[in-house]
């Protein structure tokens, strides 16, 4: 028996049906099979690079940031070598020999590794696939060129780059696309910790599909805080729907409608006249000339807001070929749409509230740091339930390089490896497979 009386139709990025008549709890990051996937890929997936620790430890460039050590230098052939180094690793990140680790070679330059299931079962946290195959390949390093122990050191620098001087591993040739537990500014944020620039190259710089990546990591955040208990996970689980999947191909109409020609205003109207057809809301009481709109379903309605809240940055966003704009549309955008109804606008103000701060502190006299290196655990852009972030990941994907950091110089990395898996690059089409 269906939990909720909701169902929804998924469609695509570019507006075909994948799913008609889908269960509303079919979609929960608790229950969807892709979905489960995704995060059990999220913390066992590490990159490693190994161009990265050949060149650092050719030219003494170890331990990240400005730090060289001249005369402290090791040539190694370690990307002509990688599929000696590749067999060590994964000899020693293994548990038992045919188990479920994973080594996916790049042309020799870079590795994706997948620890085993049983390295993340039997630790309390996610830094058991970092510090595994950190541990793993700097050993496979050693012993593959017989290095001594006052040699050693410089490949430890260059594979776990500054720590354990530093807190985190600043300047390391393996990441993960999550952040140190201790950088989470809070209960259940470590999914919640990614940049905007990592999903955008992840998802090769298409809007639609950052959204929906962004909007999964958001959400499964939203379960994992202990946001969706209760009454408020039908909330969340319809802003997820309406916003992050296309449901009811709500974004890609909205958008085509506007895209041409439209304006932020203009996906208001276009937004307003489709809740009124769908029966989300009706006129309600007049004051003078102000026509109110009421709601028997306000989390319905909030799904609407959120969806059209994203509609009406790509189309802002993507006329200008400039992600700055992501913050004024998250503001604005409510602000008339409250302005036309009466009703909330997106997450009931906190997307508006969102906004304000993230237009000072991303592109105001205090900005320097560009929306795409904002996250949802980030101080500025933390207080929406999820319903920002996609909208960030959806600006930068459409920026045509007017950013300070742009998502290639950040995050290349992260599109050569994790955008090869497919359920990270196509989320869309395999959340809806799998329902």
């Amino acid at each position: 028996m269906a939990k909720y009386s909701d169902t929804i139709d998924l469609y695509d990025d570019e507006g075909k049906l994948l799913k008609s008549g889908v269960a509303l709890e079919k979609v929960s990051p608790v229950v969807n099979p892709a979905i489960k996937k995704m995060m059990d890929l999220t913390k066992r997936t590490v990159a490693v690079n190994l161009a990265g620790i050949e060149n650092g430890v050719k030219t003494g460039a170890v331990g990240g940031k400005a730090n060289v050590i001249p005369g402290r230098t090791l040539d190694l052939s370690v990307v002509k070598d990688s599929d000696a180094i590749i067999a060590k690793i994964k000899d020693m990140v293994s548990v038992v020999e045919g188990d479920d680790t994973v080594i996916k070679n790049f042309g020799g330059k870079l590795l994706l590794v997948e620890v085993p299931k049983a390295r993340i079962e039997a630790a309390a946290t996610y830094d058991a696939a970092i510090t595994s195959v950190a541990a793993a390949t700097t050993y496979a390093l050693i012993d593959q060129y017989n290095i001594g122990p006052f040699d050693a050191g410089i490949i430890k620098s260059a594979v776990w780059g500054t720590y354990p001087q530093t807190m985190d591993m600043a300047g390391a040739n393996v990441q993960s696309i999550l952040s140190i537990p201790q950088n989470n500014e809070g209960l259940g944020f470590a999914l919640r910790n990614i940049p905007a620039n990592h999903t955008v190259m992840i998802t090769g710089r298409n809007a639609m599909q950052g959204a929906a990546l962004a909007a999964t990591f958001e959400q499964a955040g939203q379960w994992e805080m202990g946001n969706s208990i209760g009454p408020f996970e039908r909330a969340q689980l319809l802003g997820y729907a309406y916003q992050g999947l296309n449901a009811n191909n709500m974004v890609y109409d909205l958008v085509k409608a506007n895209g041409a020609t439209g304006t932020v205003g203009t996906v208001v109207q276009s937004l307003v006249e489709r809740a009124i057809e769908d029966k989300v809301i009706m006129p309600g009481k007049k004051g003078g000339y102000f026509q109110f709109y009421d709601t028997k379903d306000p989390m319905l309605w909030n799904a609407y807001a959120a969806a059209g809240t994203l509609a009406a940055t790509m189309v802002n966003c993507g006329a200008g070929r400039f992600a700055q704009a992501v913050s004024s549309t998250l503001l604005y955008f409510n602000d008339l749409l409250e302005h036309e109804t009466g009703l909330p606008g997106c997450d009931y103000g906190r997307v508006m509230g969102t906004a304000v701060g993230f237009s000072f502190f991303s592109h105001s006299i205090y900005g320097g740091g560009g929306p795409g290196i904002f996250n949802g655990n980030h101080v500025v852009t933390r207080h929406s339930a999820g319903f920002a972030i996609p909208c960030v990941v959806a600006a930068c994907a459409l920026d045509a390089g007017t950013q300070m950091f742009s998502a290639e110089s950040t995050s290349k990395i992260y599109g050569e490896t994790y955008g090869k898996i497919e359920e990270f690059a196509k989320p869309l089409q395999h959340i809806a497979k799998a329902v």
